[in-house]
C-alpha cells in the first residue's frame, strides 16, 4: 500500500514520536470502546478505517501533516487495540463465569503474552499471507482502509464524516438516556408461540455496527436473533414447561415461571456459545492443510534465509528476517514460565482451598 506513495528514493518519516503517541492514544479510546462492545453485544469491529481517518485528523489538528508512512503505522497501533480488547474479552470473562476473579496484573501479562505471540506468528507470515497470497485473500477491509489512508493523506476531508457520525450517536445517546424521547428498547410477544417475544434495542453502538458489517454479516446477526426469539425460546418454554423441577444449568427456578429472557439467559445463550465453538472448529479444521503449508514455507525459508543486501529492496518492501520472531517466541516462553502457577492459585482462593505457593501474577 505504502510503496505507491512513498519513494523508495524519498525517505519519508514513519517511525516518529507523533505516529507512536497518536496511535497510542487511538487505541485507548478504540479499544476500550472495543472493549465495551463486545461485553455488551458479543462482537467487536474493526477499527482500522476510523483509525486511519483520525490519525489524519489528529494530525492537522495539531498543525502538522504527518506522511502516509506515519499514518499508516499510527492506525497500525491504533486499530491492533482492537484485537487486543477482543482477545481479552473473549476469554478472560470464561474466568468470572466459573468464579475465579483473576488479579489485575495476572490479566494484564496473559494480554501481553497473547500480543507477543501474535507477533511471533505474523513476523514470518506477513509476505507470505499478505503479498504472495494476494489474489486468493484480498482482504477487503485492508485494501479499504489503503485507500483511506490515500484519500485522508491528500486534500480529501473524509475524516469530517467520522466525527459527523460521533455527532449523530451522541445526539442519539443523549436523547435516549438523558433527555427519554424514546424507549431505549421495545417489547412485543408474540401470539400462539409460548414465551414468544421479539424485542429491539436503539443503541448507537449497535446501529453503528450495522452500518460497518453491511446487509450480508448484519442479516446473519438478525437471524441468529430471529431463530433464538421465535424457535429456541418457544420451544424450551413448551417442552419445560410441564416439568415440576428446574431443568439443568437452572437450580431454583422452574421453566414454567420464567421470562423469555431469562429463558435465553440460562440456555439459549449457551446453545449460541456452542454454535459459535463448533463453526470455530470447523474453520480452523478447513483451513489447516493451508495453514500447515504456510507454517512449512515459512520453515523453509528460516533455514533457506541468507543475507541478502537490503540496499536492493525499497524500504516498504523490507520484512523483518524470519529468525526476529524467536526472539518475541522467547520472550512469551520465559514469561508464561514466570506466570505458571497463576490460575491454579486464583482457582484455589476463589473455591476456599489452601493454595499453591504465589506465583509473581498473584499480586
Amino acid at each position: 500500500m505504502s510503496a505507491q506513495h512513498a519513494s523508495a528514493d524519498l525517505p519519508l518519516g514513519e517511525f516518529t514520536v507523533k505516529a507512536v503517541v497518536a496511535g497510542v492514544l487511538l487505541g485507548i479510546v478504540f479499544g476500550a470502546a472495543n472493549a465495551y462492545l463486545g461485553l455488551r453485544v458479543g462482537l467487536t469491529v474493526s477499527a482500522s478505517i476510523p483509525a486511519a481517518v483520525m490519525t489524519v485528523a489528529l494530525f492537522r489538528a495539531i498543525g502538522q501533516k504527518g506522511t502516509i508512512l506515519e499514518a499508516n503505522l499510527s492506525q497500525t497501533i491504533g486499530s491492533a487495540s482492537t484485537s487486543l480488547a477482543s482477545g481479552t474479552i473473549f476469554t478472560i470473562p470464561a474466568l468470572f463465569m466459573w468464579g475465579v476473579i483473576p488479579p489485575y496484573l495476572q490479566v494484564v501479562v496473559l494480554s501481553y503474552l497473547g500480543a507477543i505471540l501474535g507477533l511471533a506468528a505474523m513476523i514470518p507470515l506477513r509476505r507470505l499471507l499478505i503479498v504472495d497470497a494476494k489474489d486468493e485473500l484480498p482482504y477487503p477491509e485492508g485494501t479499504a482502509c489503503a485507500e483511506v489512508l490515500r484519500a485522508t493523506t491528500g486534500e480529501s476531508r473524509s475524516s469530517v464524516w467520522i466525527f459527523r457520525g460521533m455527532g449523530v450517536g451522541a445526539a442519539i445517546k443523549i436523547g435516549l438516556a438523558l433527555l427519554f424521547l424514546v424507549p431505549s428498547a421495545l417489547h412485543v410477544a408474540v401470539p400462539g408461540l409460548p414465551k414468544g417475544e421479539l424485542a429491539i434495542e436503539l443503541a448507537p453502538a449497535l446501529i453503528g455496527v450495522g452500518f460497518i458489517l453491511g446487509y450480508k454479516q448484519s442479516g446473519v446477526l438478525v437471524a441468529g436473533s430471529v431463530v433464538s426469539a421465535l424457535v429456541l425460546t418457544p420451544l424450551i418454554a413448551w417442552l419445560g414447561g410441564s416439568s415440576t423441577v428446574p431443568l439443568y444449568p437452572e437450580t431454583t427456578k422452574l421453566v414454567a415461571d420464567m421470562t423469555a429472557g431469562e429463558i435465553w439467559a440460562r440456555y439459549v445463550r449457551y446453545i449460541g456459545a456452542g454454535a459459535v465453538a463448533t463453526a470455530g472448529i470447523m474453520t480452523v479444521a478447513k483451513n489447516l492443510p493451508t495453514m500447515t503449508s504456510a507454517f512449512a514455507a515459512v520453515a523453509r525459508n528460516i533455514r533457506t534465509a541468507s543475507g541478502t543486501a537490503e540496499t536492493a529492496t525499497p524500504s516498504t518492501e523490507r520484512d523483518f528476517p524470519a529468525r526476529s520472531s524467536w526472539g518475541p517466541s522467547s520472550s512469551w516462553s520465559s514469561s508464561r514460565h514466570w506466570c505458571r502457577g497463576c490460575l491454579p492459585a486464583t482457582w484455589a482462593r476463589s473455591r476456599g482451598r489452601s493454595a499453591p505457593p504465589a506465583s509473581p501474577c498473584s499480586g
